[in-house]
């Protein structure tokens, strides 16, 4: 008898563990990936690297460090005769709006025109061409360095408010974000940055629905039937708690910076075909003006 009930009991405990097939599930699949990026923000391209990567867990983020297998050849023939993609969506944007003239004036203060470019480049000012320079704290040249970003300026738009992407290494974050909100004062939030639940999409709700005209179909319902918890929606990147702000204001001249940290995908490509690959894969819009 006790051999009976125990044997009961447990068959009642494996019976919680889903199967493979619902565990596969797409809407489960989702929710097992937000699950597991609590810790460590996923790029878009995780799960191809995954696939073929050793992952290592850095700067907040999960990241391929090297392949399985032997690759070594094949990205030098990409790189010397094809094209090879690189993921930079880990590296950090910082994004500034205001008056032309006071970005540049206080962005003078933490560049030097001995090291190089600096912002106010004719070629970069125009917002043609990207360019790199390093970073020093105000008024510290040649001392404290902050470290090497990339910027690129919008183009003219005819008003005197410009736009300007700083993109920096993760390590960097913290320390460059600080030092333009000094120079800028800009202390008071402008917005911040709550997680909601979001609704799952037309095609994750077309799934689960009870399809009515084919009779052969029918929804497949988990323990909790039509009371699941929505799945939750992460912001923020791994440099960044998803309650902190992410945009700041200041108050006398109107400047605002704010974290663009992984709302931006950045891809890197190398090799002779560069230019080939991306004329194919883009294609320009047809503007439409009312």
């Amino acid at each position: 008898k006790k051999q009976a009930e125990k044997a009961v009991h447990q068959k009642k405990e494996q019976s919680k563990t889903k199967c493979r097939k619902a565990r596969r599930r797409h809407i489960n699949l989702v929710a097992e990936f937000n699950r597991r990026q609590r810790k460590n923000i996923w790029l878009e391209t995780h799960i191809w690297h995954a696939k073929r990567f050793h992952m290592v867990k850095k700067w907040g983020y999960c990241l391929g460090n090297s392949p399985t297998e032997k690759s070594y050849r094949a990205c030098y023939r990409a790189m010397t005769k094809h094209c090879l993609l690189q993921d930079l969506s880990y590296y950090c944007c910082l994004e500034l709006k205001g008056k032309e003239n006071e970005l540049l004036k206080q962005l003078a203060r933490i560049c030097s025109t001995d090291t190089g470019l600096t912002f106010q480049e004719a070629c970069c000012l125009s917002g043609r061409f990207e360019g790199s320079l390093n970073l020093y704290r105000a008024d510290r040249y040649p001392e404290d360095t902050l470290g090497p970003v990339t910027f690129i300026w919008k183009p003219r738009d005819g008003s005197e408010n410009r736009q300007l992407w700083i993109w920096m290494h993760p390590a960097l974050k913290q320390d460059i974000l600080r030092e333009l909100k000094a120079i800028f004062q800009c202390s008071e939030p402008e917005e911040i940055c709550i997680t909601e639940p979001v609704t799952t999409s037309i095609q994750e709700e077309k799934q689960v629905e009870v399809v009515t005209s084919c009779g052969n179909k029918r929804k497949k319902e988990d323990k909790e039937g039509e009371k699941a918890v929505p799945l939750k929606k992460i912001i923020g990147d791994g440099t960044r708690d998803p309650f902190q702000s992410y945009s700041w204001i200041a108050q006398t001249t109107g400047i605002v910076i704010s974290d663009r940290s992984m709302e931006i995908l950045r891809y890197r490509l190398i090799g002779p075909l560069s230019h080939s690959v991306l004329t194919e894969t883009l294609k320009a819009a047809s503007v439409q003006t009312v």
